[in-house]
């Protein structure tokens, strides 16, 4: 009889965010996991003298194959060790996970099954065939830099070890696979990394920000797909769920990678992760700013062309998080929790939308700042008006934003009930700058989107503020 096997790694978030300094370790640490479930699974097949073609799917910290039901304990075993050594090396933040159950009914009767195993597992974990008594080691392996070694090294062959404490060898092992997008032996990660000046070594952040235009700042972006869960669930067969589960983790990894080596991100932007349905990528900001717009447009292309006729908004919609380093020697880690909390802000106001700049925007709204921001930029460089405008407009916000909310204070809030004040104060500083009709037509489009037709009344839309931020980073006058 046939079993599914199915297994997972729990702690992801925790074992990277544990990374300190350099950061090529949290990168590496990142890269790490990205292996792991791609490689187990396929190092197990290869233990059992299985073909590789009983492997469903791998990645994105999961993985699903097809084993005989006489191997269900050798392949028990296997997993039990890798879990154990797996433990020890990260200090107990990484768990590896896995439930089996028979071949019989359908899919939704499987995948219950599945589910209700993991759930036991999760309830009564002494239930694992594992040595209850054996001390457990509360301090990872020292890693000696494995993490950085492995980040810098995407070309290196990974194999298998089970005596190595990190189950992986850099160009030893056996198995051994090399890691490449196009090649269908090899393992399907994407490895895109900016390099420093001298093509060398993966760029710093610090070099990566100081490619940025406008203010030297870096940052992460993180993306994930909204209901993706749900939408696996409602799969009716396995070749579905698989198709569903592939369609996106090659997205990701492939759409991503290419998007990142395209003129204008391949030098300010490195990978740092590509999951089922989710991704991480540090670079410079304004490589990112266009980065997001990018990859949510190919993947609302994407889900048009192949899931066109799934009913529902599961699994149809994707939500991002940028978060910026405060200063340039900021550790990668502290921006790398802070865009996982923005990706959540994200998910939580509001389905397939974005959290940048201190605003949550749908979309649409984030077009709608770009265009404004183009606009400010456009008065700046081809106008040669002072960047002062974009002071008031800050000034403005900063009168508001504290008053409109009660309504506390009176004075604050009748300035937003005199919106003529604020026209003339920014009509004062655009005037010195050109007499041009264009300019003055420019400068109305630009009052227009702050000022309502009747003009009682200043408009404060998230948009907006998105739009003044992102002229402020890029002219270099932004987040002070």
């Amino acid at each position: 009889m046939q079993l599914f096997l199915q297994g997972k790694l729990t702690g992801i978030d925790t074992f990277i965010s544990n990374s300190e300094s350099p950061d090529g370790d949290l990168m590496g640490r990142c890269r790490y996991v990205s292996l792991l479930t791609e490689v187990i699974p396929r190092a197990l097949l290869n233990h059992l003298h299985l073909a590789k073609e009983l492997l469903g799917l791998a990645g994105g910290g999961q993985f699903l194959l097809v084993i005989p039901s006489e191997m269900l304990a050798e392949a028990e075993t296997f997993l039990t060790e890798a879990g154990q050594r797996l433990a020890a090396f990260t200090g107990g933040a990484l768990e590896l996970e896995w439930a089996s159950t028979e071949n019989l009914g359908d899919w939704s009767d499987i995948r219950r099954r599945l589910a209700a195993v993991e759930r036991t597992y999760e309830r009564t974990p002494l239930s694992r065939s594992t040595p209850v008594f054996t001390p457990v080691e509360e301090k990872a392996v020292s890693s000696g830099g494995w993490f950085e070694d492995l980040f810098r090294r995407p070309e290196a062959q990974v194999g298998w070890s089970a005596e190595s404490p990190s189950l992986l060898e850099l160009d030893g092992g056996e198995p051994r696979w090399t890691v490449d997008l196009a090649d269908d032996k090899a393992l399907p990660i994407a490895t895109h990394v900016a390099q420093n000046d001298a093509d060398q070594s993966p760029a710093s952040c610090e070099e990566l920000g100081r490619r940025a235009a406008g203010r030297p700042l870096w940052g992460v972006l993180r993306g994930d797909i909204d209901g993706f869960g749900i939408r696996l669930r409602r799969a009716q067969s396995v070749e579905e769920h698989i198709q569903l589960s592939v369609l996106f983790r090659r997205f990701f990894s492939g759409e991503l990678h290419l998007a990142c080596c395209a003129p204008g991100y391949w030098r300010k932007t490195s990978i740092l992760f590509t999951g089922g349905d989710d991704f991480a990528v540090v670079g410079a900001w304004d490589a990112l700013m266009d980065l997001a717009r990018e990859l949510q447009r190919l993947f609302h292309r994407t889900v048009e062309e192949f899931l066109k006729d799934a009913p529902g908004p599961e699994g149809k919609t994707i939500s991002m998080a940028l978060a910026l380093a405060p200063e340039p020697d900021t550790p990668l880690a502290r921006v790398w929790e802070a865009a996982e909390r923005n990706l959540e802000t994200a998910k939580t106001a509001g389905k397939d939308s974005i959290y940048v700049l201190g605003r949550s925007l749908e979309w649409k709204q984030l077009g709608e700042a770009a265009d404004l921001k183009e606009t400010m930029m456009r008065l700046i460089q081809d106008f040669g008006a002072s960047a002062q405008f974009l002071a008031e407009l800050s000034a403005f916000y900063r009168e508001t934003d504290g008053a409109l909310p009660l309504r506390l204070n009176r004075n604050r809030a009748a300035r937003t009930d005199r919106p003529w004040r604020f026209h003339r104060r920014l009509s004062r500083v655009l005037e010195s700058a050109s007499r041009h009709r264009e300019f003055q037509k420019v400068k109305a489009e630009l009052l227009g989107e702050f000022i309502r037709k009747k003009q009682s009344h200043v408009k404060l839309r998230p948009a907006g503020r998105v739009a003044l931020e992102w002229a402020r980073l890029a002219s270099g006058t932004g987040q002070e």
